[in-house]
């Protein structure tokens, strides 16, 4: 006798599937182990293995949690975070190695006893002073998200005394290369007979921000340092040192939706 009980199949449309939603390179750079980037080539390089099997796509799905990770046979476990504040001099570079082998942020941190932390945001060699580091790179996403709109404070010595109207033209901005530049805010600091220091903030930062901005007034910069991201501020930590942030200082940098 056939039963007229209805079956119970569940389709495959709606099975639940607790699938990995993130490729293997990033879940790495997630766990504060190294960049997105040097994840990807070692996952490449045939360094990373997944449950016991080497894996040489950086965007296969892998989760963290449930799978064992391994890297140049060591098991990957999450670090712990790290939040560093430096005093960037100028003529360093931003990035971990320079082909031209020029000095690097990296080096201020050699022998810390640090684990791998990335840049958060930018300083271009000839610019100065604070500059985040971390290997949280959540937290740094939301430092660096255009749409976060950071303050970033920066005093800028230029080769001129700019008056008012020209200040203002800095407000209102110019487009260069496709890309409107301006300033949220600037105030003339102090002025002296051929140049000045102007306080500027931006709460958006395009690759050589200011600098563009003030070459379309043909003012040239002579200094540009950073004072400030939000409510950090520089201080007085000395060129070329570091320190670590405090948790009320990573917590009041930890911008909300």
């Amino acid at each position: 006798m056939t039963s007229s009980t209805p079956s119970r199949r569940v389709s495959a449309k709606t099975r639940p599937v607790d699938r990995p939603r993130h490729g293997l390179a990033r879940v790495i750079s997630k766990l504060g182990v190294c960049s997105r980037s040097q994840a990807e080539r070692a996952i490449r390089e045939g360094r990373v293995s997944v449950d016991g099997q080497v894996v040489s796509d950086p965007e296969r799905p892998a989760d963290a949690v449930r799978q064992r990770i391994m890297l140049d046979g060591v098991v990957i476990g999450e670090v712990a975070r790290v939040y560093v504040a430096l005093n960037k001099p100028r003529g360093m570079v931003v990035t971990a190695n320079d082909e031209r082998g020029r000095s690097t942020v990296y080096d201020a941190l050699a022998d810390a006893g640090l684990p791998w932390m990335g840049p958060v945001g930018r300083l271009d060699r000839a610019s100065e002073g604070l500059l985040l580091l971390s290997n949280d790179s959540v937290w740094a996403a939301g430092l660096t998200e255009p749409d976060r709109h950071v303050d970033k404070t920066y005093h800028v010595q230029v080769d001129q005394v700019p008056d008012a109207a020209l200040l203002q033209q800095l407000v209102q901005g110019v487009t260069d290369q496709g890309e409107l530049l301006r300033v949220r805010r600037v105030d003339l600091l102090r002025r002296g007979e051929k140049n000045a220091w102007l306080e500027i903030v931006l709460d958006e930062g395009r690759n050589r921000h200011i600098r563009r901005l003030l070459a379309a007034h043909e003012i040239g910069v002579l200094r540009l340092v950073r004072v400030a991201i939000g409510p950090l501020l520089l201080g007085d930590l000395p060129k070329g040192q570091w320190r670590h942030l405090s948790d009320a200082e990573v917590a009041a940098l930890t911008l909300r939706r």
